[in-house]
């Protein structure tokens, strides 16, 4: 009894979580509804099939967001604090590269984006490198992230030479790579990023001593979404360079 006990616990507060997903997609729903009926007239198959992927999604984000408040957020808090204590303060800024990547290649909307690119592109640029890259840019960010809590300087000492040569890198990038890389910069800061990642910055923060939490465990999130930009446009540069020996040669 106090077994099944514990895993309801686990379940605690997810029909509320379940009542707002649905209301979050009842507009979306209902726009659907309205196209089909006046401009759609799709058949009575896929109208099923596209209502019970919608009925899918609202189950999935409903259990990943309870899966974020139960298993996330405490794992994350937790082994920040504990990083945070060790007496040598560097482990956490590998740790911090291994994490941004792996959490990273976990990322749905990473994913996604890479799928679109590569289908877009038919090919030109591969799936596998644009995941890479991503992954990679953000696991950069977020060691840079652990230094800045771990010597307290200004967040602004990062983003402000960041975004200049993320300015000047559109110049000598390749066109193709520009929009690519400033979407990629959204896509990056997804659930896991934020769910994970964030909460272990911030449990960081609060065990060194002298750092404050509020100012020194939030801004990861700008690196995170500054990264990817930096590192699709740096991937434009080889391409270009690529394409150019590849006319050259040909």
């Amino acid at each position: 009894m106090t077994e099944a006990l514990k895993e309801l616990v686990i379940f605690k507060g997810f029909g509320a979580i379940f009542i707002e997903m649905f209301w979050a997609l009842v507009p979306l729903l209902a726009i659907f509804i309205v196209f089909q009926i006046f401009f759609l007239k799709l058949p009575r198959e896929r109208v099923i099939q596209i209502l019970s992927g919608m009925l899918l999604s609202l189950i999935g984000l409903a259990l990943f967001l309870q899966g974020v408040k139960a298993g996330f957020f405490p794992t994350g808090m937790i082994l920040g604090e504990t990083m945070g204590t060790l007496p040598h303060k560097w482990i956490i800024i590998p740790v911090g590269f291994v994490l941004g990547f792996v959490a990273t290649i976990a990322e749905p909307a990473v994913r996604i984006l890479s799928y679109e690119v590569s289908k877009v592109s038919a090919g030109y640029i591969r799936e596998k490198i644009m995941l890479y890259t991503l992954s990679l840019g953000v696991a950069v960010a977020v060691a840079v992230a652990m230094v800045r809590v771990i010597y307290g300087f200004p967040l602004v000492y990062i983003l402000l030479p960041g975004y200049i040569i993320a300015l000047l890198l559109i110049k000598f990038s390749s066109p193709k790579f520009v929009a690519i890389a400033f979407d990629s910069g959204g896509v990056a800061t997804g659930p896991m990023a934020v769910t994970f990642v964030m909460t272990l910055v911030i449990g960081v923060a609060t065990s060194i001593p002298g750092r404050d939490p509020l100012l020194d465990g939030f801004g990861m999130i700008a690196l995170v979404a500054l990264a990817p930009i930096l590192a699709v446009l740096v991937l434009g540069l080889m391409y270009g360079e690529r394409g150019q020996k590849e006319d050259a040669g040909g």
